[in-house]
């Protein structure tokens, strides 16, 4: 039994969830450079020493946020990329999935693309993610019979496919009242033209 003013014990991957939280949203708000870990640790309800129990620094706490949605957003479009049936009849469900990730993570979007910071090992983290997307759609691209892509072209066309998705969901994130399915539609009728 607790006495009334106690607070419960967090086990560690709660708490550290509660941080990683407030941590996305307020990177997502301020940016890199205004976020202080004062704050983030007022907003998850935790000591700054707990913070630091967890991360060793701003930048290790950012990184680690990279890499969480980093993962979890290429572990979605995986999942949906490949499927059986015709490529224009799967786009707009891989499309989707996208914007789902968008729509379900909003913070973690401003995260990932809108701020970079001067750091060199953020910037660094930053290429590797487009990186990472860019040799997901090329090899989306190959595993298309029906796609007749040159094999100079397919590099930049799959940048061209990268910064159009990144470009078109930040553009959401400035308007959430835009339907989702209206953001797959457009962009499923521009990527028909591969």
């Amino acid at each position: 039994m607790t006495t009334r003013g106690a607070r419960r014990r967090l086990p560690a991957d709660e708490r550290r969830a509660l941080i990683e939280g407030a941590a996305s949203r307020l990177f997502a708000e301020r940016g890199y450079a205004g976020t202080r870990l004062d704050d983030v640790a007022a907003a998850a309800g935790v000591t700054k020493p707990i913070l630091y129990r967890h991360f060793d620094s701003k930048k290790a706490l950012h990184l680690a946020l990279l890499a969480k949605h980093r993962d979890g957003l290429l572990e979605q479009l995986a999942a949906h990329a490949v499927g059986e049936g015709r490529l224009a009849d799967r786009l707009p469900v891989i499309i989707d999935a996208w914007f789902a990730y968008v729509e379900e993570h909003p913070y973690a979007w401003r995260l990932l693309f809108r701020d970079t910071t001067g750091d060199p090992e953020i910037q660094a983290f930053h290429r590797e993610l487009q990186a990472s997307a860019r040799d997901l759609t090329v090899a989306l691209l190959e595993g298309e019979p029906e796609l007749q892509v040159a094999g100079d072209e397919l590099e930049p066309l799959a940048e061209v496919v990268r910064s159009a998705t990144t470009g078109l969901a930040l553009w959401w994130v400035d308007h959430p009242e835009v339907e989702r399915s209206l953001l797959v539609g457009v962009l499923s009728r521009v990527m028909r033209g591969l």
